[in-house]
């Protein structure tokens, strides 16, 4: 067995860089029942109409792996949101229900979102237009706060 030595801090993450502005608190969370499930083929699709759609580019979307943030205009600047305010985002797991497929499972609205008049199916409905596919309201649950942390103490 080889024992390698981790500097203090933790592993070295030379080579990783994370998108600035990926984290969002939701205001509000809606649940997609049924869910929508999407082949491979047309998650690709997505994905990638939202990349050539990015905030970077003039567009109003953040392509991560699991999930679209949606923003009210492109950013400033490549790492710079300048005035950009992130509104939401949509969800969704990989290789489920089975193997290449993705389904989506919720859409999140921050609270500049809720300032801004969107809701969660406004949210779900600006990431599906990606892709060409209609979402009406009855996919969606109430949209609800998101729950209390159980191991946060309160103020």
């Amino acid at each position: 067995m080889t024992l390698h030595p981790v500097p203090l801090g933790g592993p070295s993450l030379t080579g990783i860089k994370l998108k600035a502005y990926a984290v969002a608190v939701p205001a509000l969370s809606s649940h997609i029942r049924p869910a929508l499930v999407l082949a491979e083929r047309e998650s690709r699709t997505m994905l990638d109409a939202a990349r050539n759609q990015d905030v970077t580019r003039g567009g109003r979307f953040v392509a991560i792996p699991a999930c679209i943030q949606v923003w009210d205009r492109p950013w400033a600047g490549e790492d710079d949101p300048g005035a950009s305010v992130h509104l939401g985002s949509v969800d969704w797991s990989y290789d489920t229900p089975v193997r290449h497929y993705v389904t989506i499972y919720r859409a999140m609205v921050t609270q500049s979102g809720l300032e801004a008049g969107e809701s969660t199916l406004t949210i779900l409905q600006s990431v599906m237009a990606l892709t060409g596919i209609d979402v009406d309201d009855n996919r969606i649950t109430h949209p609800s706060a998101p729950a209390r942390d159980p191991f946060r103490r309160s103020a």
